[in-house]
């Protein structure tokens, strides 16, 4: 994929919208060809191997592939927030990132600037950027766009929502989630099919599955966990989460202006134990609000470039 084509003829998601992105028009995620970003700091909120102690650097891209109802980022999914940077800002936003620590560079919904992303990351690599580089997706991928991101990339840190079309259509606008969600898993199983972490238990190289619970969907959730270990096994690790948050729940389906009961979690938890799921991550009681939501405030994004 030829990085003008990718923007001129935009197919960088499965909705392969085909729009002119170079030329101003926005695309299904709701983004031109300028890239835009909310907030670029140390994060301490995802997986003890991503996050640690000293945080990972996480850099926020605005629009999203996705059109989740439920969705808690929307102010930037939705391309309220966020500035506009060149490519060479970015590079220095991932640098400055490394200088305060981060143990790794986690890419937030990056998938409509992928073009942009791996020339930044080219940029920054050549001026010493060494941390591993964390892809963190919806699963809403696609192949070809994985493919040519392939060597810039260490980690998938990626979402798997729904095996059921109907709820995928219905929550997310997108009914061919299911399928194109497994296709996007079996190649980024295929790029990183060894799980690597360094002596303080830091991740290296591996693919994390994240499925967030909804509240009256566990019997999908089942589904979706048992697909992943019957498919990979112990192969990727699966991050069980139940932090759902109804934000604006008036706007919301009936069924989603509720938080997820812990007897639903518990019960999705025994039932991936029972299927023999090993490598894994729970999330406590208590994530459940708006608090966990960072404020996309622009934060380390206009900071001036070094000299």
């Amino acid at each position: 994929m030829a990085a003008g084509e990718a923007l001129a003829h935009c197919t960088l998601c499965p909705h392969a919208c085909g729009t002119n992105r170079l030329s101003g028009e926005k695309g299904a995620c709701g983004m031109d060809a300028r890239l835009r970003i909310a907030r670029a700091a140390l994060h301490f909120w995802e997986e003890p191997c991503i996050s640690g102690t000293a945080g990972s650097g996480a850099v926020f891209f605005s629009g999203c592939p996705l059109h989740c109802v439920y969705c808690q980022n929307a102010e930037i999914s939705e391309g309220r927030a966020g500035a506009v940077v060149s490519t060479r800002r970015l590079a220095d936003i991932f640098l400055e990132l490394q200088e305060k620590g981060a143990v790794n560079i986690n890419l937030v919904t990056p998938t409509q600037y992928a073009v942009q992303i791996r020339e930044a990351l080219c940029d920054a690599d050549k001026r010493g950027l060494s941390i591993p580089i964390v892809y963190n997706c919806g699963g809403y991928e696609s192949v070809q766009a994985l493919r040519m991101i392939e060597s810039s990339i260490d980690i998938y840190l990626t979402d798997f929502k729904y095996m059921d079309r109907k709820l995928a259509g219905r929550f997310s606008h997108a009914e061919d989630y299911p399928l194109c969600a497994r296709e996007a898993l079996k190649e980024m199983v295929r790029q990183k099919a060894e799980a690597v972490f360094d002596e303080t238990g830091m991740m290296k190289r591996g693919v994390i599955v994240r499925h967030l619970l909804l509240p009256g969907c566990l019997e999908d959730s089942k589904q979706v966990v048992r697909y992943l270990y019957e498919t990979y096994g112990n192969d990727i690790y699966i991050s069980l989460m139940r932090q759902y948050t109804p934000v604006h729940a008036e706007n919301l389906p009936e069924e989603l202006r509720r938080t997820v009961c812990t007897e639903e979690y518990e019960e999705l938890v025994d039932y991936a134990l029972a299927l023999g799921v090993e490598n894994g991550f729970l999330q406590e009681e208590g994530t459940a609000s708006e608090s966990f939501i960072p404020p996309f405030d622009l934060t380390g994004v206009l900071e001036k470039t070094r000299r």
